[in-house]
């Protein structure tokens, strides 16, 4: 997972978020195509609530010299992240929820690489478990997250089958309070119905970011129309 998706309208997110969370999320930017280091909203609590505020992808480990890392930090695996040196204080103290309509996925079986977009099955919006942290060693201060994966059988062939750890919206609020055992929390949660379908090679350009990305493609059209674009995201953890 390198890139996803944020946009959402009023009225379209489910009930259980609470009012104000579901207004802010639907003022916030249409973004097609989020990548590292680039801003997305994530919902979290400092200790007075529920609130939705722009952090860039890619977490920044609070006692890192400068903001950035020669490490991948835009998802961290379920099972390593409470014992990581980078993820275990947000692990115990900084949890986030990170909401999307989807994401991008390469299926690399195929020659060239093909991208997919993964969706709710019932295009509802997907919420990811996250850590977040704050760091200030400098000007500007950096608010940052990465995003929770692990084994997903939900995720359709040919893609592999792991990806982001979502929840329901009505387990948000408990996620990011901190549940007692948060790993058997994650790992036993049931995962949504997905779908996957191919789009564009376009999501490897950065700054490419409209709704054209999200449609359907045909893969041997649209290698000819993007030939190079096949190994911009080498650096995926599948």
């Amino acid at each position: 997972m390198r890139r996803f998706v944020q946009t959402f309208v009023p009225g379209g997110l489910p009930g259980e978020l609470p009012p104000d969370v579901s207004a802010a999320l639907a003022d916030m930017p249409e973004r097609y195509n989020i990548a590292v280091r680039k801003p997305a909203a994530v919902i979290f609590d400092r200790g007075d609530g529920l609130r939705v505020e722009e952090f860039d992808w890619g977490l920044i480990p609070r006692w890192a010299a400068l903001p950035e890392t020669k490490y991948t930090t835009v998802t961290a695996r379920l099972e390593r992240a409470p014992k990581s040196r980078i993820f275990r204080r947000p692990w115990e103290t900084r949890r986030c929820v990170v909401p999307m309509n989807g994401y991008y996925k390469w299926d690399r079986s195929a020659a060239p690489a093909q991208p997919y977009f993964i969706q709710a099955r019932d295009g509802a919006a997907l919420f990811a478990a996250g850590l977040w942290d704050h760091w200030e060693k400098g000007e500007p201060e950096v608010y940052s997250f990465a995003v929770l994966t692990h084994a997903n059988a939900a995720i359709p062939p040919p893609l592999v089958p792991d990806g982001p750890v979502f929840l329901p919206a009505a387990e948000a609020a408990e996620w990011i309070a901190g549940p007692r055992l948060p790993m058997p929390f994650l790992s036993r949660m049931a995962q949504p119905a997905l779908e996957a379908y191919p789009v564009s090679r376009a999501i490897a350009r950065r700054d490419v970011d409209d709704y054209t990305l999200l449609e359907p493609v045909d893969p041997l059209e649209d290698a000819i129309a993007n030939v190079g674009f096949d190994d911009a995201f080498d650096d995926e953890e599948e």
